[in-house]
């Protein structure tokens, strides 16, 4: 049977395969056929595309530069931020370039680039999300800017990524036009929200305490119906200047309304409190690991 931290290891890698291939869709799918230069080494992909197939006999595809400018970013960074860092990266850079690869083209919104650049953003985004949620990066830009910033101290990671991403997408602009550059960074703006948004529902519990003078019978429930661990807290009340047990339960959102359910039939008087808690690490969540 696999332990907790197992489980949540192999579920980061699901989502991290899954987030890869997202971002693959959108760059085959939306952002490469509406000529949308969205910044990173897959909008300098894009660019580069584009001019080959002008200027040369053959067009250099996009999975192709995205392999040849992280090879030395990644054996740079290898050396400078260490092993640990970079197996995720190395990992989620190869699965982009396949998944880019594999998955054929398709210019699904070729004509509307409104549409290109609202749905290439959530499809993106999602994607983005997920591969950050199991703390890696698909490399290129991200990994350039941590290299970056080991000589250029005085400016920080998101500073530099924002500088080196503009360029690329100025670059768009000579290559594509203003118009499509625009849209590209309201394409960008959509893909930061929905990105930061999977990360919070990643995280997202609920955290409840519970008044009730059948403090016992509840707590028990929800540790052997639920599997879910409460701590009491010694309180008193102020107005009646009696001692009270509250009960102090934090659960994934699904299991909360379970814990709510027991409250409701074992106490309908019970006084509850329930708040969001934005990340949760210790047993039976994220567990700290050396």
């Amino acid at each position: 049977m696999l332990s907790d931290w197992e489980g949540h290891k192999i579920r980061n890698w699901i989502a991290l395969v899954i987030g890869v291939f997202l971002i693959a869709i959108s760059v085959n799918w939306v952002y490469d056929p509406a000529g949308m230069v969205t910044g990173g080494v897959t909008g300098l992909g894009i660019s580069i595309k584009y001019l080959s197939g002008k200027f040369l006999p053959f067009e250099v595809p996009v999975w192709l530069t995205n392999l040849a400018f992280n090879i030395p970013l990644l054996f740079l960074a290898w050396k400078l931020l260490g092993r640990k860092f970079i197996l995720r990266t190395l990992v989620a850079t190869g699965l982009l370039s396949f998944f880019i690869y594999l998955i054929p083209y398709l210019p699904v919104f070729e004509e509307d680039a409104l549409l290109a650049c609202i749905f290439g953003g959530v499809i993106a985004g999602a994607g983005m999300g997920l591969v950050l949620a199991t703390m890696s990066t698909t490399g290129g830009t991200d990994v350039l800017c941590m290299l970056l910033h080991v000589k250029l101290k005085h400016i920080s990671v998101p500073r530099l990524l924002n500088i080196v991403d503009g360029i690329v997408v100025v670059m768009g602009v000579f290559v594509f036009g203003i118009n499509k550059a625009l849209y590209a960074i309201i394409s960008v703006y959509i893909v930061s929200k929905v990105s930061d948004s999977i990360m919070d529902g990643m995280k997202f519990a609920k955290m409840a305490y519970i008044i009730s003078e059948h403090y016992m019978e509840i707590s028990d429930r929800i540790l052997n119906v639920i599997d879910r661990g409460v701590t009491g807290l010694n309180a008193t009340g102020m107005y009646s200047n009696q001692d009270k047990k509250v009960l102090f339960c934090v659960a994934p959102k699904k299991e909360m309304v379970e814990v709510l359910d027991i409250v409701r039939r074992i106490d309908p008087r019970a006084f509850v409190i329930v708040s969001d808690v934005r990340e949760v690490m210790g047993e039976g969540f994220l567990e700290y690991k050396p």
